[in-house]
């Protein structure tokens, strides 16, 4: 892949003038995180990490990602759907995964019950890496799929304007103008406010389900200021004040304080330490309600890794998309290869090539929000231990995608200014509303690029791992 700031990144008094604009810039377009040390105080706050430079992106590959988002909004809406395929792909993962297992009863209790709910509405993002092969061309390959709380669609469409001023700093007025306008906040204001409208309620509000520590609150009010600037009254809660102040009436309309929630958005809620007994009888509670969840506990589960290697099956996407062999073929060129570990002879052996050539693969659990793959040696280490036992289930084995690393500055606050070798994961945003059985939304909304160094094998952004990050098309 072309490298096309290589002058730039050798020549080190430019690029200490243009990280000290580019700081000044990010903080007056307000990509802002609060800190560490004052998580809870936004008069405290510092610039959201970011690369100095715009990342080179394969152009063809950026077109693809874009054009199979949609294909992967039918894909996620039609599993929420299937009780059995959920059932039986899940069935290994749940007796050994208490958090899994604990959102599957909810799930079926929900439809034991009956589901309140007919507005569904799906917020995604994609994420891929681009595979160098061997002869150097790069194919975009999917990591993940991430169903809940997919965040960083606020604080990404500011950095496009600051790498913008960087390269006019640098003397690439040209260059700049190639970088493209980027506003996922609009595309998922949209789908939230579609929901919102659909729920039919002028009176109720949208609810933003939010974590006790958010350092991340501004690219959550990105997409909550869009909402107001459409006159739609948003309100935050924890589960906590949802456990002290929710409830449902005969109709099961969910109330917070006497406010009708008409669309529940979680931005917490994907990890097990967001719960504990209190917090899950209040997401039993939410899931029981008429108010549209984004996502449901059904597209939350169709989130889940064991879900994304069984999907990888031969015939598993025939199954879930009957008569849409283009969309399913858009949708199987991103796989990578993706490998069970249930108990049986095929999951014998694919531990036994894994811990033979542990450098082959990256071990996944059912978990969100990054840092949580194992590799290397580590991956050895932890399926040795786990081979012969029914845990090894509540992992998936996937191919270890081998990036072409570019050089660049990561810049974060109070850290030296200093080169290194990074790759990067582009995610494609995708939101999609349906009422009843007919999908009366579903696009594509915008781009999230993040890059790291390259000795960092797994972590996002909010993780501390990767920083925010502009593609510039080659």
């Amino acid at each position: 892949m072309a490298a096309p700031w290589r002058d730039v990144v050798r020549d080190a008094a430019a690029v200490r003038e243009a990280a000290a604009v580019a700081v000044d810039a990010a903080l007056l377009a307000g990509g802002l995180m609060r800190t560490g040390e004052q998580p809870h105080a936004s008069d405290v706050v510092n610039y959201a990490p970011f690369t100095l430079l715009p990342s080179a992106v394969p152009r063809a590959l950026f077109e693809q990602a874009y054009a199979v988002q949609q294909d992967f909004n039918l894909l996620v809406d039609a599993i929420s759907q299937k009780k059995e395929f959920l059932e039986q792909t899940l069935a290994s993962t749940i007796k050994v995964d208490d958090f899994t297992a604990q959102l599957f009863r909810i799930y079926m209790q929900v439809l034991e019950e009956g589901l309140a709910q007919t507005v569904f509405l799906g917020i995604n993002r994609s994420d891929y890496m681009f595979d160098c092969g061997l002869d150097g061309t790069a194919a975009l390959r999917q990591i993940e799929i991430n169903t809940i709380a997919a965040s960083f669609g606020g604080l990404t469409s500011r950095t496009a304007d600051v790498h913008g001023l960087v390269l006019k700093v640098l003397g690439k007025t040209e260059e700049a103008s190639h970088l493209l306008p980027n506003n996922p906040a609009k595309g998922l204001a949209l789908g939230i406010a579609k929901a919102w409208e659909l729920y039919g309620s002028q009176r109720a509000v949208v609810m933003f389900l939010v974590e006790e520590i958010q350092r991340n609150i501004f690219d959550q009010r990105c997409v909550e200021n869009e909402l107001w600037s459409r006159n739609i009254r948003v309100i935050r809660k924890r589960f906590r004040d949802v456990f002290e102040q929710g409830s449902l009436d005969a109709s099961r309309r969910l109330y917070m304080d006497s406010q009708e929630v008409a669309v529940v958005y979680y931005r917490e809620g994907y990890v097990p330490q967001n719960y504990d007994q209190q917090n899950w009888e209040a997401r039993l509670l939410l899931e029981r309600s008429r108010a549209v969840k984004c996502p449901d506990i059904a597209t939350q589960l169709a989130g889940t890794k064991k879900v994304q290697q069984e999907l990888s099956r031969p015939g598993t996407l025939e199954k879930l998309l009957p008569g849409r062999p283009e969309a399913i073929a858009r949708i199987r060129a991103t796989f990578a290869g993706l490998y069970s570990l249930d108990e049986g002879e095929e999951g014998d052996r694919i531990a036994a090539t894994a811990i033979a050539d542990p450098d082959r693969f990256v071990l996944k659990p059912q978990r969100e929000g990054g840092g949580n793959n194992l590799y290397g040696e580590e991956l050895r280490q932890v399926l040795e231990k786990i081979k012969d036992s029914p845990e090894r289930t509540s992992y998936i084995l996937m191919d270890k995608i081998k990036p072409q690393p570019a050089q660049n500055y990561l810049l974060r606050a109070h850290s030296p200014l200093r080169v290194s070798e990074c790759i990067s994961e582009l995610g494609i945003f995708g939101v999609y509303v349906r009422q009843g059985q007919e999908l009366v939304l579903n696009q594509a909304a915008g781009h999230l690029l993040r890059t790291k160094a390259i000795e960092h094998a797994d972590g996002g952004v909010a993780a501390g791992v990767a920083v925010l990050d502009t593609p510039y098309l080659v």
